[in-house]
C-alpha cells in the first residue's frame, strides 16, 4: 500500500512538473507582455519591415493573431530577423516564442530538431527565375547555368535532386543570406535564382523592372510553409494551432474584421462558438472565451491576410491556388470548433 502511495505521489509530482512546463511559454509571454516572433530578414508579403521598421506580411499576421488571442492586442509582438542557419537554434534557445519565417515542414525537421509545426500558412513549391532576355523557356534548359542558392535550406537539396534526376549539370553559387542571393542575381553573378516560387514573386516585385524577369513554369518540390514552436509545451502548441484554425474557420464562415461585431448576433451555431457567444473554447488553452473574436477583429481572417499581403491586388500578385479553402478547391481546411 505504501509503495502504491509513493508511486502515486511520484506520478502526481511528474504531472505537476509537466503541467508547469506546458504552461511555461504562455506564462513567460504574459510576464514580459509581448510575443517574440522570429521572421525573415525581409521577404515582401511574408515578413518585411517598412521604412519606419513596422513589420508586415502573411507570416507577421500570424504572430499578430496570436498576440490578439493572448492579449486582445495584435500590436504586442516584437520581431527578430533570422537567417535560415539561425532560425532553429534561436527557437530552441528560447530567444523567440514563435518562428514564423518561410519555413518548410519536412520530416527531419519535425522529428530531429525538437520543434513542432503548427500548420501550413502557405502551400508553396520551389521554382526558378531567369532574365527574360536569356530566352530560357524551361528549367530543363538550365544545364550548366550558374544558379544562385541560399545555403542551409531545402532549396539546395531540391535543386540537386532535380538536376540529378534530369541528368543536368548542376553549377551553384551559394550564399549564406537571402539578400546576398538576390543581390548576386541582380548583379549578374549568376544566371538563375531559385527558391520558393512565392519568394521569387516577392523579390521580383522589388526589382527596378520586374517584367525583365520571368519565373519558369516548373515547380520542382512541395514546400508547405508554416509557423513553428518548441516541442514540450503542449498548451502553447495548441494555442498557436487553434489560432491558425480560427483564421481559416472565420473565412469559411464569412466572418471578417468588417462584420465580426454584426456576426455576434448570428443564429449560426458555428459562428456563435467561434466568437465565444456560445460555449467557452478559450479556457482549455488558457485564453478568454472571445479569443477568436479578438483575432478576427484585430487581424481579420485568413483570406483577408492573404489578400492584403500577397494576393492578386498586391505587387506580388499571387493567386490563392492551393491556398484556397477546401470549399473552393484548395487545401486550407480547419477542424470544427465545437
Amino acid at each position: 500500500m505504501q509503495k502504491m502511495l509513493v508511486t502515486f505521489a511520484a506520478a502526481a509530482s511528474l504531472g505537476l512538473v509537466a503541467t508547469a512546463a506546458q504552461a511555461a511559454t504562455l506564462d513567460d509571454v504574459k510576464a514580459k507582455d509581448y510575443i517574440q516572433c522570429g521572421v525573415t530578414g525581409g521577404v515582401a508579403g511574408f515578413s518585411a519591415p517598412d521604412a519606419n521598421n513596422v513589420w508586415a506580411g502573411l507570416e507577421v499576421d500570424f504572430c499578430r493573431a496570436v498576440a490578439a488571442a493572448v492579449f486582445n492586442d495584435a500590436g504586442k509582438v516584437r520581431y527578430t530577423p533570422l537567417t535560415s542557419q539561425e532560425r532553429f537554434a534561436a527557437l530552441s534557445a528560447g530567444e523567440i516564442d514563435i518562428l514564423s519565417r518561410t519555413t518548410t515542414w519536412t520530416m527531419s525537421r519535425d522529428t530531429d530538431l525538437g520543434i513542432s509545426f503548427i500548420g501550413t500558412m502557405y502551400y508553396d513549391g520551389q521554382g526558378f527565375m531567369v532574365r527574360k532576355a536569356d530566352e530560357i523557356a524551361s528549367a530543363l534548359d538550365l544545364s550548366g547555368a550558374a544558379i544562385c542558392i541560399e545555403s542551409g535550406t531545402t532549396t539546395e537539396l531540391n535543386a540537386a535532386d532535380y538536376f540529378a534526376a534530369n541528368s543536368l549539370e548542376f553549377n551553384t553559387v551559394v550564399f549564406v543570406d537571402q539578400d546576398e542571393v538576390v543581390k548576386a542575381y541582380e548583379d549578374g553573378r549568376c544566371d538563375v535564382y531559385t527558391t520558393d516560387a512565392s519568394a521569387l514573386a516577392a523579390e521580383r516585385s522589388k526589382f527596378a523592372v520586374p517584367g525583365d524577369h520571368i519565373i519558369l513554369p516548373e515547380i520542382i518540390s512541395k514546400e508547405p510553409l508554416g509557423p513553428v514552436v518548441r516541442q514540450g509545451d503542449d498548451q502553447w502548441f495548441k494555442i498557436n494551432r487553434w489560432v491558425y484554425f480560427a483564421l481559416l474557420e472565420a473565412e469559411e464562415l464569412g466572418v471578417t474584421s468588417a462584420n465580426v461585431d454584426e456576426m455576434l448576433g448570428s443564429d449560426n451555431p458555428a459562428i456563435k462558438r467561434l466568437l465565444g457567444v456560445e460555449g467557452d473554447f478559450g479556457a482549455p488553452i488558457g485564453l478568454t472565451k472571445d479569443w477568436a473574436y479578438q483575432i478576427i477583429k484585430l487581424v481579420g481572417n485568413y483570406g483577408e491576410a492573404f489578400e492584403r499581403n500577397v494576393g492578386p491586388s498586391t505587387d506580388i500578385g499571387l493567386e490563392r491556388g492551393l491556398n484556397a479553402l477546401w470549399t473552393n478547391g484548395g487545401l486550407q481546411y480547419a477542424p470544427p470548433i465545437r
